[in-house]
C-alpha cells in the first residue's frame, strides 16, 4: 500500500508518467501504477510534476530585524519544498532560528553569516570584532544537518574600511568544514577582480547578474578577466535577485556569451515579495523565460543543480529513492509583465505558475501536502 500516487503527471520533457510515494521516498515511476494507496493525486495529463523546488537564497529568519519572512509563504505555499536563509543569522541566533524552522512544514537550511550578528545591521563586517571563529565552529558542530554552508557579504556597506580582509577569514573558516561558500557581491570596493580572485571550486558568487558598477561585464561590456578564469575554476554563479540584484540587460549579455547561472534563486524576504520585483520564486524563475531559457535548464537550475551545489542528498532529483519532494506545476499561456531590479520591464507570454509542494518528512517518513492558491482554483484535488 503506497502513501500516495500521483497520477498521468506531466514531466518538464512532456512525457506522461505514474509516481508512487511511500514513507516519504519516491518508489515507483511507470506509465502505469495500479491503484494501491488511499490517496490518489490525477494530473489528468495537464499538470507537470518535478523533483521539488529549492531555493538557494532566501532570507526567512522571522525575528530579524532587517530581512525576514514566513519561511512557509515562501516555501510551500509558493510551490517551494526548500528554502536556504542565506545569511540573516550569525552563530549567535543559531538555536533560535534552529527551533523555528523545525515548526515549518517547508524544509529550511540556513548559510550561517560569517559575522556573528549576522543581519542585525548592515554593516554586519565593519567590525572585525564579530567574526568569532569559536563561535561559529560551535553552531556548525552543534547542526550538521542545518547550516549547511556559509556567507560572506563583500560589499561596501556591510565591509566599511575592512576591504577584502572579510573574504580572507571566510576562506580559512571554510578549509575546516569544506562547506559551500556564498558570497554577496555588491557595490565597491572591495572590487569583483578581488574578489573572485579568492575564490575556488565550489564557492558560489550571488546576484551574478546585478547591474551595479561593480557587475561581471567591464566598462567595455566584456567579460571580466577574473570572472572567466573563476568560472573555469568552478566558481559557482547564482542568480540571487533581490530588490536591487537582477538586470534584465547583464542576464541577457551573459547569454549571448553563453555564460549561464548554475542556480536561480529569488533572495526573497517580506518587503521584496509583497512589493516586487521578486514576488516568488516562480515568478523569478519565469523572468529566464523571456530571456530565451529552456524549461528545462530553469527547471534544472531550482532542483538538481541546487542539490549537487548544496550537497543536499537524496532531493533535487525526480527518480526512484530519492526523497519525495515534489512540485506541481502549470506553465500558463499568458502574457506577464516582469520587472527586473533596475525598473526594466519584459513581456513574457509564459509563466510558471506552482498549484502544491509535496514535501518529505524524514524524520517520520510521512509527507506533508500543500495546495497553493492557484491549485484550489484549479479544483487540484487529492482522493481519498
Amino acid at each position: 500500500m503506497y502513501d500516495l500516487i500521483i497520477k498521468n503527471a506531466k514531466q518538464i520533457d512532456e512525457s506522461v508518467t505514474d509516481i508512487a510515494i511511500h514513507h516519504g521516498k519516491i518508489v515507483a515511476i511507470a506509465s502505469s501504477i495500479i491503484d494501491q494507496s488511499e490517496r490518489v493525486l490525477d494530473l489528468q495529463n495537464k499538470h507537470y510534476v518535478s523533483a521539488g523546488w529549492i531555493d538557494s537564497h532566501t532570507h526567512c529568519f522571522a525575528r530579524s530585524p532587517i530581512y525576514h519572512d514566513d519561511p512557509d509563504l515562501i516555501g510551500v505555499k509558493a510551490g517551494v519544498t526548500a528554502v536556504v536563509d542565506a545569511g540573516s543569522i550569525g552563530a549567535v541566533d543559531a538555536d533560535e532560528f534552529y527551533q523555528l524552522a523545525q515548526q515549518a512544514s517547508t524544509h529550511v537550511y540556513s548559510f550561517l553569516n560569517i559575522s556573528k550578528i549576522g543581519l542585525l545591521r548592515q554593516s554586519e563586517l565593519a567590525d572585525i570584532q564579530d567574526i568569532d571563529v569559536p563561535l561559529f565552529d560551535e553552531a556548525l558542530a552543534k547542526y550538521p544537518d542545518f547550516i549547511i554552508g556559509i556567507k560572506v557579504r563583500m560589499s561596501r556597506s556591510v565591509v566599511g574600511k575592512n576591504g577584502i580582509f572579510p573574504l580572507v577569514k571566510a576562506k580559512e573558516m571554510q578549509k575546516k568544514s569544506g562547506l559551500p561558500l556564498m558570497i554577496h557581491v555588491g557595490n565597491n570596493p572591495p572590487e569583483l577582480d578581488e574578489i573572485a580572485d579568492l575564490l575556488t571550486k565550489g564557492d558560489i558568487i550571488t546576484h551574478c547578474f546585478n547591474g551595479k558598477p561593480n557587475q561581471i561585464f567591464d566598462k567595455q561590456n566584456k567579460l571580466r578577466g577574473s570572472i572567466k578564469r573563476a568560472i573555469e575554476r568552478g566558481v559557482i554563479l547564482d542568480v540571487g535577485h533581490g530588490g536591487e540584484s537582477f538586470s534584465f540587460s547583464v542576464a541577457e549579455r551573459a547569454k549571448c556569451l553563453d555564460i549561464y547561472p548554475n542556480t536561480i534563486s529569488s533572495d526573497i524576504y517580506s518587503k521584496n515579495r509583497l512589493q516586487g520585483p521578486v514576488f516568488s520564486l516562480a515568478n523569478v524563475m519565469t523572468k529566464f523565460i523571456c530571456l530565451g531559457y529552456s524549461r528545462k535548464r530553469i527547471i534544472d537550475s531550482v532542483t538538481k543543480n541546487v542539490a549537487q551545489v548544496l550537497q543536499l542528498k537524496n532531493k533535487g532529483v525526480l527518480s526512484v529513492g530519492y526523497d519525495a519532494d515534489l512540485t506541481i506545476f502549470d506553465i500558463r499561456q499568458q502574457t506577464v509583465s516582469l520587472l527586473d531590479s533596475e525598473g526594466e520591464v519584459r513581456q513574457s507570454d509564459e509563466q510558471f505558475v506552482p498549484l502544491a509542494s509535496i514535501v518529505a518528512d524524514e524524520k517520520n517518513h510521512l509527507i506533508r501536502i500543500e495546495i497553493t492558491e492557484e491549485g484550489s482554483k484549479n479544483e487540484l484535488r487529492i482522493s481519498n
